[in-house]
Protein backbone atom coordinates (compact mmCIF):
# COMPACT_ATOMS: atom_id res chain seq x y z
CA UNK A 1 0.00 0.00 0.00
CA UNK A 2 1.41 3.11 -0.79
CA UNK A 3 1.40 5.96 2.24
CA UNK A 4 1.12 9.80 0.62
CA UNK A 5 4.17 12.26 1.19
CA UNK A 6 1.98 13.41 3.68
CA UNK A 7 0.88 10.63 5.85
CA UNK A 8 4.49 10.05 5.83
CA UNK A 9 5.54 12.89 7.42
CA UNK A 10 2.56 13.14 10.13
CA UNK A 11 3.96 10.01 11.22
CA UNK A 12 6.94 11.08 11.08
CA UNK A 13 6.91 14.16 12.42
CA UNK A 14 5.13 12.96 15.02
CA UNK A 15 7.96 10.31 16.61
CA UNK A 16 10.75 12.28 16.34
CA UNK A 17 8.30 14.94 18.77
CA UNK A 18 7.47 11.66 20.87
CA UNK A 19 10.99 10.52 21.22
CA UNK A 20 13.40 11.11 24.57
CA UNK A 21 15.74 13.79 24.52
CA UNK A 22 18.22 11.60 25.89
CA UNK A 23 17.54 9.35 23.11
CA UNK A 24 17.70 11.74 20.16
CA UNK A 25 21.12 13.19 21.73
CA UNK A 26 22.56 9.11 22.42
CA UNK A 27 21.47 8.83 18.54
CA UNK A 28 22.85 12.05 17.37
CA UNK A 29 26.70 11.01 18.72
CA UNK A 30 26.16 7.64 16.83
CA UNK A 31 25.39 9.32 13.76
CA UNK A 32 27.77 11.94 14.04
CA UNK A 33 30.92 9.31 15.06
CA UNK A 34 29.53 7.68 11.40
CA UNK A 35 29.64 10.56 9.95
CA UNK A 36 33.27 11.68 11.20
CA UNK A 37 34.86 8.21 9.82
CA UNK A 38 33.55 9.29 6.55
CA UNK A 39 36.55 9.51 3.74
CA UNK A 40 33.82 12.22 2.22
CA UNK A 41 34.33 14.15 5.46
CA UNK A 42 38.03 13.05 6.18
CA UNK A 43 38.39 14.69 3.00
CA UNK A 44 35.84 17.51 2.73
CA UNK A 45 37.45 21.53 3.47
CA UNK A 46 34.40 23.50 2.71
CA UNK A 47 30.92 21.42 4.62
CA UNK A 48 27.44 22.54 3.77
CA UNK A 49 25.23 21.53 7.01
CA UNK A 50 21.78 22.42 8.35
CA UNK A 51 21.11 24.13 11.56
CA UNK A 52 18.56 20.92 13.62
CA UNK A 53 15.43 21.84 14.95
CA UNK A 54 12.38 19.95 16.27
CA UNK A 55 13.61 16.75 17.12
CA UNK A 56 15.96 16.42 14.25
CA UNK A 57 19.36 14.53 14.06
CA UNK A 58 21.71 17.00 16.14
CA UNK A 59 24.17 18.67 13.76
CA UNK A 60 25.55 21.19 16.34
CA UNK A 61 27.98 18.85 17.76
CA UNK A 62 28.83 17.59 14.35
CA UNK A 63 29.75 21.30 13.34
CA UNK A 64 31.73 22.33 16.15
CA UNK A 65 34.15 19.36 15.81
CA UNK A 66 34.23 20.43 11.42
CA UNK A 67 35.33 23.86 13.18
CA UNK A 68 37.82 22.32 15.58
CA UNK A 69 38.98 20.07 12.11
CA UNK A 70 39.57 23.46 10.55
CA UNK A 71 37.08 22.77 8.30
CA UNK A 72 34.44 25.64 6.75
CA UNK A 73 31.08 25.14 8.19
CA UNK A 74 28.75 26.67 6.11
CA UNK A 75 24.51 27.00 6.67
CA UNK A 76 22.37 27.98 4.57
CA UNK A 77 19.64 30.85 4.53
CA UNK A 78 16.28 30.39 3.53
CA UNK A 79 15.22 33.07 1.09
CA UNK A 80 11.32 32.66 1.00
CA UNK A 81 10.69 35.03 -1.98
CA UNK A 82 13.05 33.02 -4.02
CA UNK A 83 12.43 29.52 -2.70
CA UNK A 84 15.92 28.83 -2.40
CA UNK A 85 18.98 28.77 -0.24
CA UNK A 86 21.58 31.38 0.13
CA UNK A 87 25.19 29.45 1.42
CA UNK A 88 27.08 31.50 4.21
CA UNK A 89 30.32 30.60 6.18
CA UNK A 90 29.93 30.31 9.96
CA UNK A 91 33.29 30.70 12.06
CA UNK A 92 31.28 30.92 15.68
CA UNK A 93 27.83 28.84 16.58
CA UNK A 94 26.99 30.80 19.63
CA UNK A 95 27.64 34.35 17.96
CA UNK A 96 27.11 34.01 14.03
CA UNK A 97 23.38 32.60 14.32
CA UNK A 98 19.59 33.95 13.99
CA UNK A 99 15.96 32.87 13.85
CA UNK A 100 15.05 32.59 10.50
CA UNK A 101 11.89 31.48 8.29
CA UNK A 102 10.08 28.32 9.40
CA UNK A 103 12.25 29.22 13.16
CA UNK A 104 15.54 27.58 12.25
CA UNK A 105 18.77 29.15 12.81
CA UNK A 106 20.69 30.52 10.35
CA UNK A 107 23.64 32.86 9.47
CA UNK A 108 23.37 36.58 10.05
CA UNK A 109 23.91 38.03 7.12
CA UNK A 110 26.15 40.72 7.95
CA UNK A 111 29.16 38.80 10.18
CA UNK A 112 29.04 35.62 7.51
CA UNK A 113 30.32 35.28 4.30
CA UNK A 114 28.43 34.30 1.39
CA UNK A 115 29.97 30.96 -0.64
CA UNK A 116 29.03 29.72 -3.54
CA UNK A 117 27.92 25.72 -3.60
CA UNK A 118 30.84 25.43 -6.47
CA UNK A 119 32.86 25.55 -2.98
CA UNK A 120 31.38 22.42 -1.70
CA UNK A 121 33.08 19.33 -0.95
CA UNK A 122 30.26 17.78 0.98
CA UNK A 123 26.72 18.57 1.75
CA UNK A 124 24.76 17.22 4.89
CA UNK A 125 21.02 17.24 3.78
CA UNK A 126 18.05 16.67 6.48
CA UNK A 127 15.15 15.00 5.73
CA UNK A 128 11.97 13.90 7.13
CA UNK A 129 12.03 10.30 5.71
CA UNK A 130 14.07 8.53 3.56
CA UNK A 131 14.52 4.82 2.08
CA UNK A 132 16.99 2.11 1.24
CA UNK A 133 17.75 3.64 -2.52
CA UNK A 134 18.34 6.91 -0.52
CA UNK A 135 15.68 8.81 -1.45
CA UNK A 136 14.60 11.31 0.63
CA UNK A 137 11.42 12.92 1.97
CA UNK A 138 11.61 16.54 2.64
CA UNK A 139 8.88 18.78 5.23
CA UNK A 140 7.63 19.93 1.65
CA UNK A 141 8.81 23.08 0.75
CA UNK A 142 11.21 21.56 -1.63
CA UNK A 143 14.34 24.08 -0.82
CA UNK A 144 16.45 20.84 -0.95
CA UNK A 145 15.46 19.52 -3.43
CA UNK A 146 15.77 22.77 -5.74
CA UNK A 147 19.15 23.20 -4.53
CA UNK A 148 20.07 19.47 -4.88
CA UNK A 149 19.21 19.67 -8.62
CA UNK A 150 21.90 22.95 -9.09
CA UNK A 151 24.80 21.36 -7.33
CA UNK A 152 27.54 19.47 -9.30
CA UNK A 153 27.23 15.53 -9.63
CA UNK A 154 31.04 15.48 -8.08
CA UNK A 155 29.57 16.84 -5.00
CA UNK A 156 28.63 13.87 -2.22
CA UNK A 157 25.57 14.72 -0.10
CA UNK A 158 24.78 12.65 2.93
CA UNK A 159 21.20 12.27 4.63
CA UNK A 160 21.05 12.43 8.21
CA UNK A 161 18.33 10.32 10.01
CA UNK A 162 17.08 8.17 13.22
CA UNK A 163 16.59 4.47 12.84
CA UNK A 164 12.74 5.38 12.58
CA UNK A 165 12.96 7.64 9.95
CA UNK A 166 14.55 5.02 7.29
CA UNK A 167 10.94 3.30 5.73
CA UNK A 168 10.42 0.65 2.79
CA UNK A 169 10.16 3.17 0.29
CA UNK A 170 9.56 6.77 -0.20
CA UNK A 171 6.91 8.34 -3.04
CA UNK A 172 9.16 10.13 -5.15
CA UNK A 173 8.00 12.43 -7.62
CA UNK A 174 10.43 13.91 -11.07
CA UNK A 175 11.90 16.90 -8.96
CA UNK A 176 12.63 14.57 -6.05
CA UNK A 177 16.87 14.92 -5.37
CA UNK A 178 18.19 11.32 -3.56
CA UNK A 179 21.01 11.88 -1.19
CA UNK A 180 24.35 10.31 -2.03
CA UNK A 181 24.16 7.79 1.24
CA UNK A 182 21.91 8.09 4.37
CA UNK A 183 23.87 7.54 8.09
CA UNK A 184 21.16 6.51 10.55
CA UNK A 185 21.15 5.33 13.83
Amino acid sequence: MVTSKQEIRRRIIDLLKQQKEDQRLSKSRAIAEQVLKLQEFQKAKTILFYASFAGEVDTFDLMKKALDLDKDVVLPCVLPDAQALELRRIRDLDNDLEYGPYNIQQPKKEETQRIEPARLDLVIVPGVAFDRSNNRLGRGAGYYDRFLTDLSFRIPSVGLAFDFQMIERVPIDLHDVPVNRVIFA
